[in-house]
């Protein structure tokens, strides 16, 4: 159930960081569910193996190279969904910020759901 929603609030959120932050284009909503399907495989797989390629640039930079990880993530799914387009890298690491913080809000809701179960 869990990735139910978080499934549909990313494509909510794709959506409205199309509409909203200058230089996205996305055709439908459809599309934006491809992309939070997308975005989830993308960083189920690629993900995880940069950043442990990219874990001494990580270390030296407290974590802030984490930032550019997630956007390329983010640019890779724009780059894969038919339908959706970005035009620079400015936009697509503004749409990383929003997504981060939409995915930390979520995990934090479902954890502390967990924790009062």
């Amino acid at each position: 159930m869990h990735l139910l929603i978080r499934l549909i609030v990313n494509a909510i959120v794709f959506y409205l960081i199309a509409t909203y932050v200058p230089g996205f284009s996305i055709h439908s909503f459809g599309t934006a569910l491809i992309a939070a399907v997308v975005f989830g495989i993308v960083n189920a797989i690629i993900r995880p193996i940069l950043l442990l390629i990219s874990l001494p640039i990580t270390i030296i930079t407290l974590g802030l190279f984490t930032i550019i990880i997630n956007a390329l993530m983010f640019w890779l799914t724009v780059v894969l969904v038919p339908g959706f387009t970005v035009s620079g890298f400015v936009p697509v690491l503004e749409g990383a910020i929003i997504m981060m913080v939409v995915s930390l809000l979520l995990s934090h809701l479902f954890h502390s759901e967990r924790r009062a179960v």
